[in-house]
């Protein structure tokens, strides 16, 4: 993956929602242009005095509803601004030393979609009738398409098809030249791996420096990546093991997670996260509040390009739903600035701020090997170890004080908690529900 990669750190913005943007594209949203992408602008120092290097930008092109059901990848939805306002935030987020990854929908398109109405409204003749998979059940009537999971909406491409491939391409390459610098590639593990191997070498042809990561959720990570050619994907498994050991009380299952991380990291380096748009959030997933330090500190200390996702630095809170308008509440409008964020998160913000510079003063983190030096139930402490670097994490749930080895611990410096003999034989003395990051 291109060099710049081993320093970023994402923060992941969904744009329709943190801009207050209408739920649909329809009339008046339809109509006219809402300039709201420059409200980012305030945002993009806050991103900076997080620790972030690069913006993670949702989806911003035009759609009928929540970005996914893209009408048009060559315009900015209206709700949002114009291709105008994308340049400016490109160029805002530049000039503070952040990159910009896009989010690129290629698995499908909305039924809006120019090519898709061509099909309804011309038959089988359409010259976009061999982009889509359909069953055309009478003369006339209107054919039926494969969707992306069965969603009616979301009309499944035929990635077999030349052109769409052509589309991609074009598509891809036309942001980048416009000064994305990556692309988030949504719901790739539904795209067969060869249709990523026949575009992505085209994209780096032209521009070898960009970041390109697919979202995969579930499956062979490793396979996947070879085959499709993709940088890197989604590490849903490492992100699940983490709240689940920590609501259960048992690490022997993120001691297996990261065993399986180790593994990966063979091949590719994983996009790691605790929260996302489609997921609860982690102040919400973990049952105890204290464990969200925990959490971050697991993120902060493993291999992987981690991504922070908008207001799980201040603890927000929300909770997915499967139904309709279920990730709304993941999904909310920010205020016009950071400063009018409630107090009440600071010291979230400033755990992040901490663990996020810790992380980027030990850049070996990025490709790091980890190791179990102590693993029961309900205290866990393994190595981070790379390229010439080493750091101690002990993570403790237990409802009393622990003390647990921590062979090579040396001064702390994160958490709390405090090395006894430090060296070879060391141990970390843990509070309850303590954590700690020491040098190795």
């Amino acid at each position: 993956m291109p060099g710049w990669v081993q320093d970023a750190v994402w923060w992941h913005v969904y744009p329709l929602g943190f801009l207050g943007a209408e739920r649909e594209a329809t009339g008046e949203a339809a109509a006219g242009t809402t300039h709201r992408l420059p409200r980012l602008e305030p945002w993009l120092d806050h991103a900076v005095e997080l620790g972030a290097s690069g913006l993670l930008l949702g989806p911003v092109f035009a759609s009928e509803t929540h970005g996914y059901d893209t009408v048009d990848h060559f315009r900015v939805d209206p709700r949002l601004g114009d291709e105008a306002d994308l340049d400016a935030l490109f160029a805002a987020a530049h000039a503070r030393g952040l990159r910009v990854l896009l989010d690129g929908v290629f698995n499908h398109v909305g039924r809006g979609h120019p090519a898709f109405r061509a099909v309804v409204e011309q038959g089988p003749a359409a010259p976009t009738a061999s982009w889509f998979r359909l069953t055309w059940p009478q003369p006339g009537g209107e054919p039926q398409a494969d969707t992306f999971e069965g969603h009616h909406r979301l009309v499944a491409l035929d990635h077999r098809e030349p052109a769409v491939a052509d589309l991609v391409t074009d598509v891809m390459t036309h942001w980048l030249a416009r000064g994305a610098d990556g692309w988030r590639l949504d719901a790739a593990y539904a795209v067969p791996p060869r249709f990523w191997a026949t575009v992505l070498p085209r994209v780096r042809a032209a521009h070898p420096d960009a970041y390109l990561t697919g979202e995969v959720i579930h499956g062979d990570y490793p396979a996947f990546v070879r085959e499709s050619g993709v940088d890197s994907v989604t590490q849903y498994e490492l992100w699940k093991a983490v709240w689940s050991a920590l609501n259960d009380g048992n690490f022997h299952e993120l001691s297996h997670a990261l065993g399986r991380h180790d593994g990966f990291l063979d091949t590719f380096v994983p996009l790691t996260f605790l929260g996302n748009h489609d997921v609860t959030r982690i102040a919400s997933r973990l049952t105890d509040e204290r464990h969200l330090a925990h959490a971050l500190a697991v993120l902060m200390t493993v291999g992987g390009t981690p991504v922070v996702y908008a207001g799980d630095e201040h603890a927000f809170r929300g909770v997915k739903e499967d139904r309709a308008g279920g990730d709304d509440a993941v999904r909310p409008a920010f205020p016009a600035g950071p400063g009018e964020l409630s107090p009440l998160g600071a010291p979230t913000y400033r755990l992040h701020q901490e663990l996020i510079g810790l992380r980027r003063r030990h850049r070996w983190l990025h490709t790091a090997r980890t190791a179990p030096l102590h693993l029961a139930d309900d205290v866990f402490a393994y190595e981070s170890r790379g390229d010439g670097g080493r750091l101690v994490v002990a993570l403790s749930v237990s409802s009393a004080a622990a003390e647990l080895p921590a062979p090579g611990a040396g001064a702390l410096l994160a958490g709390q908690g405090e090395v006894v003999d430090a060296g070879p034989g060391a141990r970390v003395r843990l509070p309850a529900h303590g954590w700690a990051v020491l040098a190795g």
